[in-house]
């Protein structure tokens, strides 16, 4: 969508939202609900590499519709560096899967439908008025010819800007952005004949060292496309070729390219989400992106609402406590996750040795339905403390090399 006119665009905004994808876009969708003056500015033409998983919690709580599912997966598959396969049930229901290039200009529309403006360009300064007043400037994209830039004062800014997020560097100063992992996919046509294993209604996650030396390699169902791709911290693997090698390997080596993409995906949360007067930055920028698995549009959406609350709060006090607790609420909710899942990665993702013995647990009743109600419902459930204790001390037991690799 073109930019609006500038001369018929109120030059002070309540908010302006830096970036359009399901953090962005859930902020503004939320805040224009209440009836606050909102700008949503994005890039035109980004896609997010991403798998587009999003959990039935998400569809509910955000009323997603159906029209915008692609799949419904029913089974994931866990894949050793042994080529040993761990297939596990979501027993009484399903993931959906969503493109992203689709799912979030539907979520962009959405917040323009309950009354934010949208603009098309690429943000490039933050800076104060004569009275104090933030100032977004950015150079607008499908404009008239000679403008340089354009601009808009903000009571508040949102940054929603990505894992490299621009509005962050420039509110918050640097922060060690160490806890990255590079994601890169390719989305190819699914042939007229796939390949006799694959499966519409089956994620494939594949731990081995040669298609990712920290993170894994997948097989994400798209309908009529899949997303095969594959993550690392190491700068120095070649995503590009992992992705090939694997979809050779997998039978989908002649498959017709739609797109490629790839970015940095964070994950750890920023020590601070605010700059302590009038900025606050989400999602990505945030760094609300679960370890172990990656997974981030639920997250990003939880954030981006609980930062309109946040952000509303401000808006009736004056009062920037309330921007700061946006952090805390989120990792209130979800933190408990976090520290779980980062554990998770940083011991079982070192080797493939580690790999093995982690697949291998996959195979435990406890564990997948622990972790399926932990996913499905984004909270560590427990309600079942004897499945606990028994998932403790089998992993003590693999820890020490004592049970068993299946």
């Amino acid at each position: 969508m073109s930019s609006p006119p500038q001369a018929q665009a109120p030059s002070t905004y309540d908010v302006v939202v830096v970036g359009g994808g399901p953090a962005g876009a859930t902020t503004a969708h939320e805040l224009a609900q209440r009836g606050l003056s909102v700008l949503l500015l994005d890039r035109a033409g980004r896609v997010k590499p991403c798998g587009g998983a999003i959990p039935p919690r998400l569809i509910e709580d955000f009323d997603i519709p159906s029209h915008l599912l692609v799949a419904r997966i029913r089974c994931a598959r866990m894949v050793s560096p042994s080529d040993k396969r761990v297939d596990i049930p979501i027993e009484g229901g399903f993931v959906g899967m969503v493109d992203r290039e689709h799912f979030d200009e539907w979520l962009r529309e959405r917040a323009a439908h309950a009354g934010a403006v949208r603009a098309s360009g690429n943000f490039e300064a933050l800076e104060r008025d004569a009275d104090g007043t933030s100032i977004v400037r950015w150079r607008p994209e499908g404009g008239p010819e000679g403008v340089g830039h354009a601009q808009a004062r903000a009571r508040c800014v949102v940054g929603a800007d990505g894992a490299r997020s621009l509005v962050a560097e420039r509110a918050l100063g640097r922060f060690d952005r160490a806890n990255l992992v590079f994601a890169y996919h390719e989305i190819v046509q699914r042939p007229a004949t796939p390949p006799a294993d694959y499966d519409p209604q089956r994620c494939d996650v594949v731990y081995r060292g040669s298609l990712s030396p920290d993170f894994y390699a997948w097989v994400f169902p798209h309908g009529d496309t899949l997303s095969i791709g594959t993550g690392s911290a190491n700068k120095g693997f070649s995503l590009r070729h992992s992705v090939a090698v694997y979809r050779r390997e997998i039978g989908f080596g002649d498959a017709v390219t739609v797109r490629r993409e790839g970015a940095p995906i964070p994950l750890k949360p920023l020590p601070r989400w605010d700059n302590g007067r009038d900025v606050l930055v989400v999602g990505d920028a945030a760094g609300v992106v679960a370890p172990s698995s990656g997974e981030g549009i639920y997250y990003a959406m939880a954030c981006g609402r609980m930062a309109a609350d946040g952000v509303a709060e401000f808006l009736g006090t004056g009062q920037a406590k309330h921007l700061r607790q946006v952090r805390r609420r989120f990792l209130g909710e979800h933190g408990r996750v976090f520290w779980v899942l980062g554990i998770m990665q940083r011991f079982w993702y070192r080797s493939d040795k580690r790999r093995e013995r982690f697949v291998s647990i996959c195979r435990d009743r406890d564990v997948q339905q622990l972790t399926f109600d932990a996913y499905m419902h984004k909270r560590l459930v427990r309600a079942r403390p004897m499945a606990h204790v028994r998932i403790f001390f089998k992993d003590v037991a693999h820890l020490l090399g004592l049970a068993r690799v299946s």
